[in-house]
């Protein structure tokens, strides 16, 4: 099972940290909304590998058969290997390359808040709110918990629906004499 899940984690957890890159890069050059595109592309991407390692962890140890236990406590897995490799990367590259991401996600949310219509004074108590997160990043072991918080819910929402389209139950032959 630890084989299963480093491998189908680290794939994940690699994939999503390339994603992410590729996104921020992409904001300095092109849109925010170009951006997102590449985020909802490593959504699926992780989806997949938590997908595969859960069916490969079935088929190939199992003998084709998983409970939605067995299978949750792998998906699970692959997703926690997965944020903390995706977590690790990005406090790895952060100082050398993403040194502005916060400014430039600030930016870009003020931006879109300015233009949104909202009225003055909710715009003034949400940009105090985006200067707070902002300062708050500032913070390696706080930047550390929320870049783990940003994939890790959504993954074990993944393992979970995963889990149910993949468990199964082994047949009870003996019933049938």
């Amino acid at each position: 099972m630890n084989k299963t899940i480093f491998t189908f984690g680290l794939i994940s957890g690699g994939g999503m940290a390339v994603m992410y890159s590729l996104m921020c890069l992409a904001r300095q050059s092109t849109s925010f909304d170009i951006s997102q595109i590449l985020v909802y592309a490593a959504v699926v991407l992780l989806f997949t590998m938590i997908f595969m390692g859960i069916k490969s962890y079935r088929d190939n140890a199992l003998g084709g058969f998983i409970t939605f236990g067995e299978a949750f406590k792998v998906g699970i897995l692959i997703s926690l290997v997965s944020s903390l490799c995706y977590a690790m990367l990005w406090m790895i590259l952060y100082n050398p390359i993403f040194r502005d991401f916060m400014q430039q996600h600030s930016a870009a949310l003020m931006e879109k808040l300015n233009t949104s219509g909202v009225p003055v004074e909710e715009i003034a108590a949400k940009k105090e709110e985006i200067l707070k997160h902002a300062a708050l990043y500032e913070n390696p072991l706080l930047r550390a918990g929320i870049i783990f918080i940003q994939g890790f819910p959504v993954e074990a929402i993944m393992a979970l629906i995963a889990s149910f389209v993949i468990k199964k139950k082994q047949p009870n032959w003996s019933s049938a004499a």
